[in-house]
């Protein structure tokens, strides 16, 4: 266990914890919402710091994020927990964790993972799988080690961090994938058990912090797959993160509490691409259908096929000097 940090005393021994959104208001011998932060004594403790359940070298496509380092690879961690309940969550059996059960994961010091990353040729670390807000701690110690070994760092989020855990990071945190689940509060409450206004928020505070922003929604036939509502996620980007902002828009496929769906069906997919497009977004690429031709990068000024590829892989990348070779424009990104 470690002393958690964004935490205050209250009255009968609860603590207020400040990490999230959410901030919960913890009795003894309770937990958080995120099921991995327990008050005991008046202490608050997180129960993950360094118990990694997951470690693997992942592609940074994977994350998904297309306009940082492409074709590189990125060394991605999680520890147990999340401070949301998504109905279609993918990886529920990590995310999920009970009340009061036994927090497992392999031991692990932050200069393990700097260690591990730079002997897989990673050029960053992503926090990724599960919610990395919710090991702020070990992300953190992490980031900072990571940053010295000349690694960049990368959250996976679900956007729900609080301004001031986001301040305590930014320094260290180059860039973000940012789920946008959805965009509207009905079905935030119904489907995420959140606040889309929560996280809307959120998604601006990382944009004022200067780090680099992906935003990726999952669309689900019925739920969140309407005209006007992938109209309103597109203009907000555009609005307020600026049209060089990539949006991921990926396929659904049925699991967890949500198995009564279809698969979106890829016309519905290039919609959604259609809408970003025409809202002035520069990148949207469709996500979880490989072999389509909907995660190329193409040049926003002249069209140039820029980057192919399939799946997590690159084909191809003609971009030189983060510009297109046809036409001189910049590509948006880091490291391009």
């Amino acid at each position: 266990m470690k002393e958690a940090m964004f935490y205050e005393r209250k009255e009968g021994g609860r603590v207020r914890c400040n990490l999230c959104r959410f901030r919960c208001l913890i009795g003894e011998g309770e937990r958080g919402i995120c099921m991995v932060r327990e008050n005991r004594g008046g202490i608050l403790y997180s129960l993950v710091y360094g118990k990694l359940c997951a470690e693997s070298v992942d592609p940074i496509e994977k994350k998904p994020l297309f306009h940082i380092l492409p074709g590189s690879r990125s060394y991605s961690i999680a520890t147990a927990g999340c401070n949301f309940r998504c109905r279609h969550c993918q990886n529920y059996s990590i995310s999920q964790v009970s009340p009061h059960s036994d927090i497992q994961g392999n031991e692990r010091l932050p200069e393990d993972v700097v260690k591990q990353a730079l002997a897989s040729a990673c050029r960053s670390i992503a926090y990724t799988y599960t919610e990395p807000t919710i090991f702020f701690e070990f992300a953190y110690d992490t980031a900072r080690r990571a940053r010295e070994a000349g690694l960049k760092n990368i959250f996976v989020t679900n956007g729900y961090i609080s301004k001031e855990a986001l301040t305590t990071i930014a320094p260290y945190l180059d860039a973000a994938n940012i789920d946008l689940k959805g965009f509207s509060e009905g079905f935030y409450r119904d489907i995420v058990h959140a606040r889309l206004s929560e996280v809307l928020d959120s998604i601006i505070e990382y944009r004022r912090l200067g780090i680099w922003i992906e935003i990726t929604t999952l669309i689900i036939p019925g739920l969140n797959d309407s005209e006007a509502e992938l109209q309103g996620l597109a203009s907000f980007i555009a609005t307020n993160l600026g049209v060089d902002t990539p949006w991921h828009v990926s396929q659904f496929y049925p699991t967890y509490k949500i198995t009564d769906r279809p698969r979106t069906p890829v016309e519905t997919l290039q919609m959604a691409r259609d809408i970003g497009r025409a809202a002035g977004l520069r990148y949207v690429y469709e996500g979880n259908v490989p072999g389509a031709g909907g995660e190329n990068t193409c040049c926003p000024s002249c069209s140039s096929l820029l980057i192919r590829r399939t799946g997590f892989r690159i084909e191809s990348n003609r971009i030189s000097k983060g510009g297109c070779p046809d036409c001189g424009a910049v590509i948006a990104g880091i490291g391009m």
